[in-house]
């Protein structure tokens, strides 16, 4: 008989096993039925407000416009240099590569990007569109914070910047997608950003200088005729007056053009070395023509100290004359150029009044509310579970009456 007991108990643990797996999942089930208030209320609850709050937050629209800049390309004036008298594209050929070889800039869509990005525009467009009113700020500081969160600036490796706009006003988004593209190119004209910007501008101030110069030696010129007159100077004397003053203008242009290239250029550079080369020949002529006019001075050709005078005055007319002459001829193809790069913003896409919104994803927050509502409900009923059965064993009870007088501060 022991023996057939024992057997028997062997079967019934043998079959309970499975029987405690069945059980351990219907627990599981039990428990949720149990706490099905708190499982199902939570998160339909939880969806009711995301659904109430989504539908309170306001609409938002993105505008979007593309914009394809100016291109860092040699320009067009050394190509037109080519086309000048030998005088003059002699002397100033080698400047068409300066700015564009100073600039350095690996990428030129980063330096439109960061014009955009600039506290100019940024300050334009607040006043243009009144966005202190519209951010409901005091300042410009946090107005353009306001804006910047509101803005995405992008450079794409296709060469197309993207401008995204958001705001409550879909006329207001496409209108400020828009005016970042009126401001950078306001911008742009202000600026020496483009190779032939910088030109101009270098040109611009040598020309000013020029202008000076050549308005005192005339004022000079003139109170010496008014004095006493100049003296009669034959024509042979004139012509070198002139042709040296002529070939004296040319030096400094050409030392202009070395001094400039000397700013990125090595002394191995050819272009370099071609321009001191012949700016050496052009001095060493000047000192031929100064010892045959001093020859002829010395002979007695002008013959008085008055004439003397005259000379240098003359000389000094027609020097300033002459560099004048090549420097607005050069500020003038810089001008050009510089018009011609600015034209080249082009918009790829301009910004439209959008017609659909870009944000809330209402449908997308309420269902992600109530995902994890439920995940957090099926938790907390576990967790209400356990501690009624820890309650029920004098065990557990134990420990979580240690746990809780460790939990507490004092």
């Amino acid at each position: 008989m022991s023996e057939d007991a024992t057997n028997h108990e062997a079967l019934s643990t043998q079959h309970s096993a499975p029987d405690d797996d069945e059980i351990s999942l219907l627990d599981l089930a039990i428990v949720l039925a149990k706490h099905k208030k708190l499982v199902l209320g939570l998160p339909l609850g939880a969806a009711i407000a995301a659904a109430i709050v989504t539908l309170l937050m306001s609409n938002i629209y993105t505008s979007t416009t593309k914009i394809l800049p100016p291109q860092q390309n040699q320009s067009a004036a050394v190509a037109m240099l080519g086309q000048l008298s030998g005088q003059l594209s002699g002397q100033l050929g080698g400047l068409g590569g300066l700015a564009g070889g100073a600039l350095g800039i690996k990428n030129p869509n980063d330096l439109y990007v960061g014009m955009l990005k600039s506290r100019t525009v940024a300050d334009s467009l607040i006043d243009r569109f009144e966005l202190k009113k519209v951010y409901d700020e005091d300042s410009y500081y946090y107005a353009r914070k306001e804006l910047e969160k509101k803005t995405a600036i992008t450079a794409g490796r296709d060469g197309i910047i993207t401008v995204e706009v958001e705001d409550r006003d879909p006329k207001r988004a496409s209108a400020i997608a828009n005016g970042y593209v009126e401001e950078l190119y306001k911008l742009t004209q202000t600026l020496a950003v483009t190779e032939a910007s910088q030109r101009r501008l270098f040109f611009e101030r040598q020309l000013d200088q020029t202008r000076k110069n050549l308005a005192n030696a005339e004022a000079a010129a003139r109170q010496g005729l008014e004095k006493g007159g100049l003296v009669v100077i034959d024509a042979q004397g004139r012509g070198m007056v002139e042709t040296t003053a002529r070939l004296r203008g040319q030096i400094a242009v050409k030392e202009i053009r070395i001094s400039a290239m000397r700013a990125f250029a090595t002394g191995q550079n050819p272009d370099l070395k071609q321009a001191q080369h012949e700016l050496d020949a052009m001095k060493q002529e000047l000192a031929k023509m100064e010892g045959t006019s001093s020859g002829r001075d010395n002979a007695g050709s002008v013959g008085k100290a008055d004439g003397m005078e005259n000379l240098r005055l003359l000389r000094d007319v027609k020097y300033f004359e002459t560099i004048f002459e090549l420097l607005a001829k050069q500020y003038e193809i810089a001008r050009i150029d510089e018009a011609r790069d600015a034209s080249l913003i082009q918009v790829l896409d301009k910004a439209v009044e959008p017609e659909r919104k870009s944000k809330p994803k209402r449908a997308l927050i309420v269902i992600l509310t109530t995902l994890v509502a439920g995940f957090l409900a099926v938790i907390w009923a576990f967790m209400r579970e356990a501690g009624e059965r820890a309650r029920q064993d004098p065990d557990q009870v134990s420990r979580l009456t240690a746990l809780q007088s460790y939990l507490r501060w004092k």
